[in-house]
């Protein structure tokens, strides 16, 4: 579904991403590890379009996007959940999902907002509230809805579960599980590793920009060397 390979990006001088090579497969949901800084976010945007790779190939469903703009990656049916959210604040929920609406593609059931509210139940006694006046977790499932609403294949989700309670991080999980099961292919970047092992299939760990380790779930909880080489603060 997402292949990435010899992936570089600079901030100016500074070389962010080096040789960043990962995949993603149908219906999988596949997790970027890393500490904070280690080059997460990053990737995502290069993926994305939003910062423009100076290396390498970024293919989905077998189609070089590297270098195309965001919106031309997203009518391709790659959605983006962004670590800011960057919801409408002055906007209701159901002004928020409208936003989001692209039609899908033949032979996809379309993302509606009732099938939305089924996912996340606690936005359909909201539908009339301005996005300003919802709390942290909200306003993260409602970014996720809005970004349903454009029927992606595979969308990235940008540290789901920073800064939300455990019982909303529970929720998020069960949508992000609910969400495998019917076919959407996800790539997450996390931190936290309770949260990655509770919805991912495999899992590849950055650091300063580079990938040091790619494995299974089961194989990374075994490897406890690795993860207090690169995970542990």
């Amino acid at each position: 579904m997402l292949s990435v390979e010899g992936l570089h990006a600079h901030y100016g001088r500074a070389h962010i991403l080096a040789d960043v090579a990962l995949e993603v497969a149908a219906g999988e949901v596949m997790v970027l590890l890393g500490r904070n800084g280690a080059g997460k976010s990053t990737t995502m945007k290069a993926i994305m379009g939003l910062v423009r790779p100076s290396a390498g190939r970024v293919a989905f469903e077998g189609r070089d996007i590297a270098g195309m703009e965001p919106f031309e990656i997203a009518r391709l049916g790659l959605g983006y959940v962004p670590e800011e959210r960057r919801i409408f604040t002055e906007l209701t929920v159901m002004e928020n999902l409208e936003v989001g609406r692209r039609a899908a593609p033949p032979g996809v059931t379309d993302w509606t907002p009732e099938r939305l509210f089924a996912l996340f139940p606690s936005l359909a006694a909201m539908r009339d509230r301005p996005g300003g006046r919802m709390s942290g977790g909200e306003q993260q499932m409602l970014t996720i809805a809005r970004t349903l609403m454009g029927n992606p294949r595979l969308v990235l989700l940008d540290e789901p579960s920073e800064g939300l309670a455990p019982v909303v991080v529970e929720r998020m999980a069960e949508a992000i599980r609910a969400l495998k099961g019917q076919g959407l292919s996800i790539l997450l970047s996390e931190q936290n590793l309770h949260f990655a092992r509770a919805v991912s299939d495999r899992a590849t760990i950055i650091e300063k920009g580079r990938i040091r380790w790619t494995g299974t779930l089961a194989a990374l909880m075994a490897a406890s060397g690795v993860r207090e080489q690169y995970l542990s603060v």
